[in-house]
């Protein structure tokens, strides 16, 4: 039995598989332009297939996380693939019809099905897998979906140049089905009451301790209690503003920095960077500093950046300020799994990854047409960042909030060992 144990590692950069392919979503931008151009529909018609994919991913992952956790995660991963790949797939046949629904149904709701559950299955995964550093490792994975962008944008402008818009669709779609389809196969759970090999004898030696998850909830459990709430709300609020900030930096770095506009798109390609590093930076540091500290310091950061920006003329310290504000933002959704394992436990930690997704969904609709419409309203950017100073405040107050309820569970399960041990 020993010698057929995977290899956690495999499983990561299976992860990381899954999601360096459904990640390649956030270079739809790269479309955008042939699209309207060949075919003559307007701007926001095009934009809409994107934001039907982000809908249907938060719905998606809130809907089938119940599947992940009933039929694992081999077959949830096969799912995922079988959406994915036929939805972008679809999308080349709706390119060659010319149809704009079909184009939504293809990109934006298989597609956005496939999304979900590509992104949920690993995570939950990960996190069994890595009891002892469970930040590292869903920031592994999720941090293949940040990077994505940057890896697929430059590889679909160059085959839409050389192939034509419907082929890169369909050559894209049968590439990510067998990445997916080929990922999935090697991801299990670990066995029952399996860990790290040394990893008991540390914690026995007093080299490590061992933290131990609050409770184990199931997903029906968990959106009962008022910290399934708090983690909600700090990921949309995190969510909103960053989604907003992404969709407007290269106007606002032309606007308050005076940034040319070729100087705004290399900030913006490297807002991708930025946003990838930080998935996998905080969420390991999450596991030395925890992960109440790690979300108040999100929030303290941001406090203080948004606060600044308006005022940041010189281009540098705008773009140092927007790099950091990017690290934030996706080490916001590296480190949420790890604390859904620390406050529920990991016996249905996708489903209630999937219910604290929806979050997602929500900001993806509200952040850019929040920014969109105070911008026009007040004639600057300068409204919206206030607002979103005043949305991080509310944040930092919850993630302070969380620390009470986390208190006064652990000081709960203090006085049931403690009777334990009197009655034994």
């Amino acid at each position: 039995m020993e010698q057929k144990l995977k290899n956690r590692w495999l499983i990561a950069a299976a992860a990381v598989g899954i999601h360096l392919s459904i990640g390649s979503v956030y270079a739809w931008s790269v479309f955008t332009n042939p699209i309207k151009d060949q075919y003559g529909w307007e701007l926001k018609q095009v934009q809409l297939a994107f934001s039907i994919a982000i809908l249907f991913l938060g719905l998606s992952a809130a809907f089938l996380g119940h599947y992940v956790e009933k039929h694992g995660p081999r077959k949830a991963g096969i799912l995922a693939s079988i959406f994915f790949g036929i939805g972008i797939t679809g999308s080349g046949i709706a390119m060659k019809m010319g149809s704009l629904p079909l184009l939504y149904l293809c990109y934006g709701v298989l597609g956005g099905i496939g999304l979900g559950v590509g992104y949920i299955t690993p995570v939950s995964t990960l996190v069994k897998w890595f009891p002892d550093r469970r930040g590292l490792a869903t920031g592994l994975a999720i941090m293949g979906f940040g990077f994505a962008s940057m890896i697929a944008g430059p590889i679909i402008q160059a085959l839409i140049e050389s192939v034509g818009i419907p082929n890169t669709f369909f050559i894209l779609g049968i590439i990510y089905f067998i990445v997916m389809f080929a990922s999935a196969q090697y991801l299990a759970p670990p066995p029952q009451g399996w860990v790290p090999k040394g990893y008991s004898a540390e914690a026995s030696a007093g080299q490590k301790q061992i933290k131990k998850d609050l409770c184990q909830l199931t997903a029906n459990e968990a959106v009962k209690t008022r910290r399934f709430y708090w983690l909600w709300l700090m990921l949309f609020i995190n969510v909103t503003c960053g989604i907003a900030i992404i969709s407007v930096a290269s106007p606002m770095a032309q606007e308050i920095a005076g940034m040319s506009v070729g100087m705004a798109a290399t900030m913006v390609g490297l807002n991708g960077l930025f946003n990838g590093a930080g998935r996998i930076g905080w969420a390991s540091m999450s596991d030395f500093i925890g992960r109440p500290n790690t979300y108040t310091a999100f929030f303290a950061i941001q406090i203080v950046l948004f606060f600044l920006l308006p005022s940041l003329t010189m281009q540098t310290l705008f773009m140092i300020a927007m790099f950091i504000i990017m690290t934030c933002y996706g080490g916001g959704f590296a480190s949420i799994p790890a604390y859904i394992g620390d406050l529920f436990g990991t016996k249905q930690l996708g489903a209630i990854h999937g219910y604290v997704l929806t979050a997602w969904a929500a900001a993806g609709l509200a952040g850019p047409i929040f920014a969109a419409w105070v911008r026009e309203k007040t004639g600057s950017y300068t409204g919206t960042l206030s607002v979103f100073v005043g949305m991080f405040v509310v944040a930092l107050l919850i993630s302070l909030i969380v620390r009470l309820d986390i208190k006064k569970l652990k000081d709960e399960a203090a006085r049931k060992e403690n009777s334990v041990e009197l009655a034994s």
